[in-house]
């Protein structure tokens, strides 16, 4: 198996034929994986674009994977290092299940036995990782069980008799019941999910550590039913005071089932993929982190807003409805909006429109007046080339009193959630003395 590990938008090379070489087979191989994908558009250039003798990576992050190699794509994130070694590898894995944690509500908090991205695997291999050490150590308060409804047929009466089903179908077969009971059982739904995870990792997992971990839980979950993680039903999972514990299980198993995570076909050959947008990872990152920044106070987050529309014709029908990445309110009150961009800004000593788009700023201007909101901004990852993270930019829009800001977020740096309260002008300390 061939493993290779690239940064967002770097090159990777493609070698001649040789033992443990990345061919232009193999890479024929992922661009038909990519085709496959949801991000990657109908030819994968979404994904990968290919430039004869290398592959170029596109703004997703993630894994995909086709027959006898396996591509690492990794974000760039400042302060992490290049990526170029397996030390800076490793730090960006760790921020990057940080940010999904967050962005996706997951429960990812691992003790010491498990080494988040300490060990020579892929962002994949970690995510395995965590998902083997958290199912085990829940499972050892013991499996979930819940009573489940029968119907059957049985030579003696069990539960309560199904007296429409006997005197018809089963008329001419007096000597079996029709029965209708419940059982407490282990084969329920949510365990379904827990299988059908472990027999999916257990397929595409390449590391002899979780190899051996997940065989032990599918030993633990033989009595359960297969269900096909497309036939799993999600919103039958009840999590109560009994079994809240759960919650983080559920959700990271429905991220390694379900969403960019496929498994298709390519001739003889299979291949899957695990990946994300990193435009909508962060904006999602950015939504929750300021969310939970602001608890306690008299604001509130509301993410991808869609209630208003640009235009209304004659007849009342509305057209070209806007959807603003976030919108902070204060009851009714819109008091700014954000829209996040994964893009390196420039320094305004260099650019005087520091890398702005025209019809980012237009997009902005819309909003302010549609949502009657004077305070605009566009936020952007924090990199070098900057004096240091926070506000970058300040311009009043003509005619009007809005003002749009331009700002970077250091995401790998701590206190996240102040630093990001503090680019938006939000006193944390003063609020929650208020409030």
């Amino acid at each position: 198996m061939i493993h290779r590990s690239v940064s967002e938008w770097a090159y990777l090379p493609i070698e001649p034929a040789a033992a443990g070489a990345f061919t232009r087979a193999h890479a024929d191989r992922l661009i038909a994986v990519a085709r496959s994908t949801s991000l990657g558009g109908t030819d994968g250039t979404g994904v990968l674009t290919d430039h004869h003798g290398r592959l170029r990576a596109q703004q997703v992050v993630g894994v995909i994977a086709a027959e006898g190699c396996t591509l690492e794509i990794l974000p760039k994130i400042e302060g992490l290092g290049s990526g170029e070694d397996e030390a800076s590898r490793t730090r960006i894995r760790q921020r990057l299940v940080h940010m999904l944690a967050v962005a996706h509500d997951l429960d990812l908090a691992v003790g010491d036995s498990t080494p988040l991205g300490t060990q020579r695997d892929t962002l994949l291999e970690v995510l395995i990782g965590v998902f083997c050490s958290k199912l085990t150590d829940v499972l050892r308060h013991g499996m979930p069980r819940s009573y489940v409804h029968h119907e059957d047929e049985l030579p003696a009466l069990r539960g309560r008799l199904d007296v429409q089903r006997q005197f018809t179908s089963l008329a001419a077969s007096p000597q079996r019941l029709a029965c209708r009971f419940e059982e407490f059982s282990s084969d329920i739904v949510l365990n379904q999910a827990m299988k059908a995870a472990v027999a999916r990792l257990a397929q595409i997992s390449q590391s002899p550590t979780n190899q051996r971990r997940l065989r032990e839980l599918a030993h633990v979950y033989a009595d359960v039913a297969s269900v096909p993680a497309k036939a799993l039903r999600w919103d039958a999972i009840v999590l109560d005071r009994t079994n809240h514990r759960w919650r983080a299980m559920r959700d990271l198993a429905k991220l390694l089932l379900a969403g960019d995570f496929q498994t298709t076909s390519q001739g003889s050959s299979l291949g899957f993929s695990l990946l994300f947008a990193m435009n909508d990872l962060f904006e999602a990152f950015v939504a929750k982190t300021l969310a939970k920044a602001l608890r306690g106070t008299d604001l509130h987050v509301v993410a991808q807003d869609r209630r208003l529309y640009c235009l209304t014709e004659p007849d009342g029908a509305r057209r070209f409805q806007v959807r603003p990445d976030i919108v902070v309110r204060r009851g009714a009150e819109t008091v700014m909006i954000i829209d996040t961009k994964w893009k390196r800004i420039s320094a305004k000593i260099d650019d005087p429109k520091q890398g702005v788009s025209q019809a980012d700023v237009y997009q902005m201007m819309a909003y302010g007046r549609l949502y009657s909101c004077p305070n605009l901004m566009l936020l952007y990852p924090y990199h070098a080339g900057i004096a240091e993270p926070g506000e970058t930019g300040r311009y009043c829009i003509m005619g009007c009193d809005d003002q749009l800001i331009t700002a970077t977020l250091d995401v790998a740096g701590r206190d996240i959630e102040a630093r990001l309260a503090a680019i938006c002008s939000i006193d944390l300390e003063q609020r929650s003395l208020e409030y």
